[in-house]
């Protein structure tokens, strides 16, 4: 793993984590980063400090502060996965049979292409993405 300090376009610095630096670039070059102040795909890598600690400081290494938006997010995060079913790669179909009136309705997330989400939008299903990747689930 490794973390990144990013910015966006539009001024906003923000820190992220990510497998690796090829997997940074690649999901920099499909638009999977996005700033987490105003969605901008336009995102780059800003100047970060190393974090170099002693033999007396490891144990603090992994404890370092998060700041509200990080906190907020894993509020939201908690929040979701405790209210609402995960439905993977289904949430389109079952978004639309709730709709419907085919499936009981309840609060779900899940993971939705670009063109079934707006397929949604366009016949007035109310959904919203997430400011998260779901956690690894089976359906």
């Amino acid at each position: 793993m490794i973390q990144y300090r990013l910015k966006c376009d539009n001024g906003h610095q923000f820190e992220s984590w990510f497998q690796s630096a090829n997997a940074y670039d690649a999901l920099v070059k499909s638009g999977h980063v996005t700033c987490v102040d105003c969605g901008s795909k336009q995102v780059e890598k800003a100047i970060m400090a190393p974090r170099v600690t002693d033999s007396r400081s490891k144990s603090e290494a992994g404890k370092t502060a998060r700041s509200e938006r990080e906190k907020a997010l894993a509020k939201l995060r908690a929040d979701v996965e405790k209210n609402a079913d995960y439905v993977g790669t289904k949430f389109a179909d079952e978004a639309r049979a709730m709709h419907l009136g085919t499936r009981p309705e309840r609060a779900i997330y899940g993971e939705a292409n670009l063109q079934d989400a707006k397929a949604l939008i366009d016949d007035g299903i109310p959904v919203a993405p997430l400011p998260f990747l779901p956690k690894a689930k089976s359906n």
